[in-house]
């Protein structure tokens, strides 16, 4: 009688527990997500007729490529200065909220020896632009929120896109850019010039010659303290957008380098995150003094850990409130060797990885440290891109983040004007930019695993590996 007892009891244990968990299962849902098999899960719309993948998409060439710039209060005048250096480019139109920032760009274009750019002012002014059947690239350069409502527009009318980062702030976002692009065949690139570092492309070409074995995990962040900055954003915009929204909301500078090294949708592709994040603090205090709020949704740090389809975990961190040195980490382990970046340069080696004759007669490598200083240079020539190998001395005198932002301008002309698929894609945009939302998702669920979308639907394993043409 009493096992019975015992039994019943414990049986009754189960169904509760049982019923509890069931529960919450269908309590953790959203407009866009449901909890599937562990972990949420948000939506992942099928194709619709009549669009085709964007992977390994070649438009035809345009040897002189029409531009209008879209957004030219921080980021927008470097651009069109950059422009202005490279070869068979006109410049269009110039468009902003303030004729202000038009008139400084116009007078960029004169003193370069440029003719005058169409004007373009005001808050729909950017439509007249994109309406213009003379251009045939828009570059995007505008706060967050207005990224993917200008982008689709650019579209729509015909024109190629280039959207500053994150090119998009949901997961919505990022699948109508995704669909966009390909219902009407346009390029979709968003300006992850971090792509381009030296430092950063020389780690990928390493990586993808084996020169670090089997790549286990690799590490990005944007760690920068934007308390110099935070007056300087139109209408207060970012702060505004921080205080609103949790998780890793500028993810993309971190991430993107690694997800290049790691072939991500080429062979590869990011399975699930879970993030956890701090309280606020010092974002607090800042919104409080300059809003008035007494609510911040941002954490001051912010972690996120992603798990790829070969095995692999990619951690994040996002951090622009405290006082600490700069960082986007860069780091790259892997069954044979090390590389970083951030704080301290340097690569860890194996006996035989590297290119015979890398190594200067009687240096030695050393498993538990970093190589030398002597041994770095010659690996970090050896193994020098072939894009940084073509432009790396214009870029260096050009200038944009010490060059990065020149090398990714003229990569994204060349490409277009040759008539050869660029870069990064619209996938590499979607998955980049969904971590945002991703994240915030996690830590809003206890850090609950959340599967990231398969933009490519399937063709992620269609390319072999990263490629940037040539012709």
């Amino acid at each position: 009688m009493k096992l019975n007892r015992l039994f019943i009891l414990c049986a009754a244990m189960l169904v509760g527990v049982l019923a509890q968990s069931c529960c919450c299962d269908s309590g953790i849902s959203g407009e866009n997500y449901k909890f599937e098999d562990g972990m949420i899960v948000f939506d992942e719309p099928s194709r619709a007729a009549g669009q085709e993948s964007m992977l390994g998409f070649a438009a035809d060439p345009i040897p002189v490529v029409r531009v209008g710039f879209i957004g030219l209060g921080q980021r927008g005048p470097g651009a069109v200065n950059r422009f202005t250096h490279i070869e068979g480019v006109e410049i269009k139109g110039l468009c902003d909220i303030e004729q202000s920032n038009v008139d400084k760009c116009q007078n960029m274009l004169k003193n370069a020896g440029m003719p005058e750019a169409g004007s373009y002012v005001g808050p729909e002014a950017y439509k007249e632009l994109c309406e213009r059947d003379d251009v045939d690239l828009i570059y995007i350069a505008t706060d967050w929120i207005h990224h993917v409502p200008i982008a689709l527009y650019a579209m729509e009318h015909g024109k190629h896109v280039a959207i500053e980062v994150p090119a998009a702030i949901s997961v919505e976002e990022c699948w109508q850019l995704v669909d966009t692009s390909e219902r009407t065949r346009r390029h979709c690139m968003m300006l992850e010039n971090c792509v381009y570092d030296f430092f950063e492309l020389t780690c990928m070409n390493m990586a993808h010659q084996g020169v670090f074995g089997e790549i286990l995990h690799a590490e990005g962040a944007y760690i920068h303290n934007l308390s110099d900055f935070w007056d300087s954003y139109h209408s207060n915009w970012r702060l505004d957008f921080n205080q609103k929204h949790r998780g890793d909301v500028y993810a993309t500078h971190g991430f993107g380098p690694v997800c290049m090294a790691l072939n991500i949708h080429r062979g590869n592709k990011l399975n699930y995150l879970v993030c956890m994040d701090t309280k606020s603090v010092n974002g607090l205090e800042k919104a409080a003094a300059k809003m008035g709020s007494t609510e911040f949704a941002n954490g001051d740090h912010t972690s996120t850990l992603v798990k790829t389809e070969l095995g692999q975990t990619i951690e994040i961190q996002h951090n622009v409130y405290t006082p600490r040195p700069y960082n986007r980490l860069y780091q790259l382990t892997g069954s044979k060797g090390f590389a970083n970046k951030y704080p301290v340069t340097g690569f860890t080696f194996t006996e035989g990885m590297l290119k015979e004759g890398v190594i200067p007669e009687g240096a030695t490598l050393n498993p538990h440290g970093f190589a030398s200083k002597e041994i770095e240079e010659a690996a970090m020539a050896a193994y020098k891109h072939p894009i940084h190998q073509e432009i790396e001395e214009k870029a260096k005198t050009v200038g944009g983040h010490g060059g990065m932002d020149f090398v990714m301008d003229y990569r994204l002309i060349y490409c277009l004007q040759n008539g050869l698929p660029l870069d990064q894609d619209v996938y590499d945009a979607a998955e980049w930019s969904c971590i945002g939302e991703l994240s915030a998702t996690s830590a809003n669920h206890n850090s609950m695993p959340v599967k990231v979308p398969d933009f490519t639907r399937g063709d992620w394993n269609k390319l072999d590996g990263v490629k940037f043409y040539t012709k």
